[in-house]
């Protein structure tokens, strides 16, 4: 190992450690933009690299956060309360039902938006709506953890639900059509097999029937007001607890909202190939729901300037200085070297290999940078242009699926066990790997086999 590579290396795992440890409570930007300093100041990464580093992040990054503010306006609107209701009311006493509801949200959530503000937004719906059909912690840990599951594998099926997928397309050349007409199918199924397996592994502990403590009425305003006064304690996201009837809400200014919120998601792939980037319908979209929602309710945009997490820019463009470093120092030419040739064989070879080596990576370092290094790895290989698109959905499988076998192979795991400590939830790494050791692996053979089985038919 040269000098380089180890100082490099180092710092990169110094890095991972304190963003898994989080001494103090400091914030997970803080380390890696002390990380990406270090790296810049040792000379491992160069200013003409910073400058084409801006580039490829700037963009990916806007996206997410743009999507984040639509997130936030939509919570401000009552959104969330509607959804949260929505799944006591619709689930009608059924154990069952309420599984696949939350299942469905988590992935609806991280298609419109993203999976870190999926966790964020629904993990506080979950608790909130488990608490108010009282159920038992036993009976909670099913629904939680299959919808963190979904919500952070669901950024697999379109590249914009996810940083690293839309820093990686753009390094691969690929837009957003090509990638979901390969990645829709192979993923979808690769979802649906986390969830059954899910179900099946938590199959007693999901309960048939819930008692749910309201008159039956076809108005839905006075349905949910009842169910709010069941509700023990207030969550920020769902607002303070109330005993009068809540405010009805705007159901025309919702429907605008949420075809907005639509629009802007069709407008990726609908503007992408004529050379206009994700990251200015985003912008659009946003800007169009904060100026509706000012001129409806009054509200002044200064909620969301405090609560969009800016640090995602530093976050994302520290963390592909650390991993740029690394490819300068000669970590990608040893995986090159070790696997290139095996890789560049056949197709089978191909997906599997980077597969399965993308989710080791993922659940040892993080998804974030371990995508990065594999779109890197991939992209050094001089693979044909069939096998290079192979290895690279493969990767995007690893690591927003394989990914989740550990709670530290993706940051929306990281924050997803942060929220249920905060809500006084107690499940332990050991319960957690439990379970996904039996639901991970078979989901991501499934998911291989099902890229592998798709991508023959279109090559």
């Amino acid at each position: 190992m040269t000098e380089s590579l180890l100082i490099t290396a180092s710092i990169f795992i110094v890095t991972l450690a304190l963003l898994m440890l989080r001494p103090f409570k400091i914030h997970e930007a803080v380390f890696v933009t002390l990380g990406a300093l270090a790296i810049l100041l040792f000379g491992m990464v160069s200013f003409t690299d910073l400058v084409s580093i801006i580039e490829i992040v700037n963009g990916a990054a806007i996206t997410i956060l743009s999507t984040i503010v639509m997130s936030i306006v939509l919570e401000s609107i009552g959104f969330f309360r509607w959804a949260a209701f929505n799944l006591a009311i619709r689930s009608n006493g059924s154990g069952k039902a309420l599984f696949w509801y939350i299942n469905a949200l988590c992935f609806l959530m991280t298609m419109f938006f993203n999976n870190d503000g999926s966790i964020l937004i629904t993990t506080p719906i979950i608790i909130q709506t488990l608490n108010v059909l009282n159920l038992k912690m036993h009976q909670k840990i099913p629904y939680l953890l299959s919808g963190a599951l979904i919500a952070t594998g669901a950024s697999a099926p379109i590249g914009v639900s996810n940083l690293a997928n839309l820093i990686s397309l753009k390094i691969v050349g690929l837009d957003l059509i090509a990638y979901a007409s390969m990645m829709l199918v192979p993923s979808m199924i690769g979802l649906l097999s986390i969830a059954l397996l899910i179900y099946y592994f938590f199959r007693k502990d999901i309960p048939a029937h819930i008692p749910i403590i309201y008159r039956e009425t076809d108005n839905w305003d006075q349905r949910t007001s009842e169910l709010s006064s069941q509700i023990k304690r207030s969550h920020p996201l769902m607002g303070p607890v109330r005993t009068q009837p809540m405010t009805p809400i705007d159901w025309r200014m919702f429907i605008i909202c949420i075809f907005i919120v639509i629009l802007t998601r069709i407008s990726f792939f609908v503007l992408q190939p004529l050379g206009i980037s994700t990251e200015w319908p985003a912008i659009v979209g946003a800007l169009c729901l904060i100026v509706l929602r000012w001129i409806k309710k009054g509200i002044k945009p200064t909620d969301v300037l405090r609560k969009t997490p800016w640090h995602i820019l530093l976050f994302a463009l520290g963390m592909y200085v650390i991993v740029y470093g690394l490819y300068n120092a000669g970590l990608i030419e040893v995986i090159v070297g070790q696997l290139g040739g095996l890789v560049a064989d056949n197709r089978f070879n191909t997906i599997f290999i980077i597969g399965v080596l993308l989710t080791f990576m993922s659940n040892l370092f993080n998804n974030l940078p371990s995508v990065m290094i594999g779109t890197l790895s991939i992209m050094d290989m001089n693979l044909e242009p069939a096998l290079l698109h192979a290895g690279y959905f493969a990767s995007i499988i690893g690591t927003d699926i394989g990914a989740l076998i550990l709670p530290m192979g993706t940051l929306a795991s990281l924050i997803w066990m942060h929220i249920l400590k905060k809500n006084h939830i107690h499940l332990t790494w050991r319960k957690y790997i439990k379970t996904t050791l039996f639901v991970i692996p078979i989901s991501l053979l499934i998911s291989l086999i099902s890229l592998y089985a798709w991508l023959e038919i279109f090559y």
